[in-house]
């Protein structure tokens, strides 16, 4: 029987801790069925959790195979994504861009759980429909009933697109063996997480937009934890010791996603059950998952500390595979807050009311927190300042401009998104334009004017030795992968930067859009990206893959200019209402006319596109001037050599006839 070995790197001498290969195996099936026992055990005790919701039972059969359907999927999708992290963050790689024996090994173990994954999303899409439908799943299997239940509802939706995302992980990471090919298959499974809480019980009732957020940073932390840690316990069943390496980067990542996964369930927890709901049968299942959850991270600080080894490690996979029990059994019953607090209309829509009057105080005053947007500034700018703080430590410089203009650009982002400007855009379309104009031209001129890529190259430490690439590596590789050059390259950046305005508000899908928090968190997200390449392209400090000479990147802006005051006009002159359907089921009493407030939000779509614009122009020909000032600089110093050796010439053969 093979023994297997953990090294502790923390302790001078070399401790071990014996782990048997079939013990592997058992420890995995353990877990698995005690989330699972944990996931019956409530559903049998919870009594009809359809009835409270205004839905008929559909069964036993569905009840109980839904949930094990879910906690499976569940399952398997944090092993795809958790192994799919291992592979590319956790284990050390090869800096010719392969995967190494370790990595490639935790993305065969991923790609198993991806197929596990979609097979399990294919059978939760009529299960799902029959718990939404109150039907049989019997019953739903019929096409001419699954159909018009498929297009009414939408978990089911959700369901296909979490199989579309597991399909896509799947065939990328089955025959991954390179380093980006594993980080697509990465990002294809954590983009397949985030359906199912758009359409969960986070997404309804009352603060909905806090508790989804929140959800979003959640779900991916707890599923990255879980399948890397499943990653590292098959390591050690693979080979004969861990490196110390692969286990300080584990250690990194598992305090990181406990911290996400503690404080972003906090949010979530607190915002469904309220403080009147903490004594119910949710608020109960609630507690048991949170104190898993801090067991977990107790033993990931125990581990730091060097007191325990395997054993602790495979109590935290035992507490992690129960806490997934646990999350699968919270869908199931019925948060307390729907109970006892019903949403009004504006908080079905929107998360919070409108009740009271936009004016300048509210719009200065009111905050409210974007959970995904505010997280995602405060990460960035930290990050910066600490790499702005390592060049200074080490003796080199960084230009302040560059330090304000992204501390500038990310003030912008919250601002416009946690502001009251943020809480009242939802309710008019001319709000609305003010923070879409924000997002995609004020924001993103700054944030690509800071040269964040560079200071990331520069400030990063690169590999470790014996060729193993690290964080700088990560960031050169993905600056040069195919898919940058592709989104990077300037007419894909132009049309995307100028066509998105004409598809999204002249299609109706706009309209759409607005009916769904998560289809507002999309659209932000989509204007922030879609303006940060554009400006990458025309003016930033990073160097694309495809650099343009500057002559060619003004044509390129001057070129541009024109869509933004053709959208403005279009939008002032236009008869109908954009997205009338969901302002009128709004119905803010203070909001005026609808057409009006529409002609104006394209006054201000044609009146402040200039200004970034601008900005843009002359930070253009300020970097044109430098660089021909440092091609000027170079030349002179080019021709000073070509003088000095003509004179050593001369002087030499003066030498000789002399």
């Amino acid at each position: 029987m093979r023994c297997l070995t953990l090294r502790n790197p923390g302790r001078a001498r070399s401790d071990t801790w014996e782990v048997k290969t079939p013990r592997f195996r058992a420890v995995v099936v353990s877990a698995v069925v005690a989330g699972l026992a944990l996931l019956l055990l409530v559903v049998a005790t919870a009594g009809d959790v359809y009835a409270p919701l205004g839905n008929s039972d559909p069964g036993a059969l569905t009840t109980y195979g839904f949930a094990v359907v879910r906690f499976v999927a569940d399952a398997a999708a944090a092993g795809c994504f958790g192994g799919l992290v291992f592979a590319t963050f956790v284990a050390p790689g090869r800096r010719t861009g392969a995967l190494s024996a370790e990595a490639y090994a935790a993305s065969r173990f991923a790609a198993g759980c991806a197929a596990c994954w979609l097979a399990a999303a294919l059978v939760a899409v009529p299960f799902s429909a029959a718990a939404a439908s109150g039907l049989p799943v019997s019953r739903v299997l019929r096409p001419e009933v699954f159909l018009p239940i498929l297009n009414a509802t939408e978990e089911p939706k959700a369901w296909l697109c979490v199989a579309v995302a597991a399909a896509t992980a799947t065939a990328l990471a089955c025959p991954a063996m390179a380093w980006r090919t594993a980080v697509a298959a990465a990002v294809a499974a954590g983009v397949g997480l985030l359906p199912l809480v758009s359409v969960g019980r986070v997404s309804v009732g009352a603060g909905h937009d806090l508790a989804t957020n929140a959800m979003f940073w959640h779900v991916p932390a707890a599923s990255a934890w879980l399948g890397a840690l499943v990653s590292l316990l098959a390591r050690l069943r693979r080979g004969p010791a861990v490196e110390e390496l692969i286990l300080r980067r584990y250690h990194r990542l598992s305090l990181t996603c406990f911290v996400v996964t503690a404080l972003s369930g906090a949010v979530a927890g607190f915002v469904l059950t309220r403080p009147d709901g903490l004594v119910s049968r949710y608020g109960l299942v609630l507690a048991v998952e949170t104190a898993l959850l801090f067991a977990a991270g107790f033993g990931i600080a125990a581990w730091r500390r060097r007191r325990c080894g395997v054993r602790l490690v495979v109590a935290e996979l035992v507490l992690l595979a129960l806490g997934t029990g646990g999350s699968a059994a919270l869908t199931v019953l019925v948060p307390p807050a729907f109970v006892n607090h019903p949403a009004t209309v504006h908080e079905i829509l929107l998360g919070y009311s409108l009740d009271a009057p936009q004016s300048f105080a509210r719009l200065v005053g009111d905050w409210r927190p974007d959970l995904l947007f505010a997280p995602l500034a405060l990460i960035a700018v930290t990050a910066y300042l600490f790499g702005a703080r390592r060049l200074r430590r080490r003796g080199d410089q960084w230009p302040p401009g560059r330090v304000v203009a992204w501390l500038g650009g990310w003030v912008i982002v919250v601002v416009v998104t946690s502001s009251g400007l943020g809480v009242y855009s939802p309710g008019t379309f001319s709000l609305h334009m003010v923070t879409h104009m924000a997002l995609n031209m004020f924001a993103p001129v700054l944030l690509v004017l800071g040269g964040p890529v560079t200071l990331a190259l520069r400030a990063l430490p690169a590999g470790a030795p014996g060729d193993v690439p690290g964080a700088r590596e990560w960031v050169a590789s993905l600056l040069h992968a195919p898919v940058t050059r592709f989104f990077a390259h300037p007419a894909v950046a132009a049309i995307l930067f100028a066509g998105s305005f004409y598809a999204l508000y002249f299609s109706g899908l706009f309209g759409q859009a607005m009916l769904y928090h998560w289809a507002h968190q999309l659209m932000k997200v989509h204007f922030l990206v879609t303006g940060y390449l554009f400006a990458w392209v025309v003016v930033g400090a990073d160097r694309t893959p495809r650099q343009l000479p500057h002559l060619a990147r003004l044509g390129m802006l001057f070129a541009v200019m024109p869509f933004h005051a053709f959208f403005g006009v279009i939008l002032m002159s236009k008869q109908t209402v954009i997205a009338y359907t969901y302002y009128h089921y709004l119905a803010l009493p203070w909001a005026g006319d609808l057409l009006a407030d529409q002609r104006l939000g394209g006054g201000i779509a044609w009146a402040s596109g200039e200004i970034p614009m601008v900005v843009m122009v002359v930070a253009l020909l300020v970097q044109w001037a430098r660089d021909d000032e440092r091609t000027a600089r170079r030349a002179d110093r080019h021709g000073d050599s070509e003088i000095e050796a003509y004179n050593a010439m001369l002087a030499e053969l003066g030498s000789r006839r002399g």
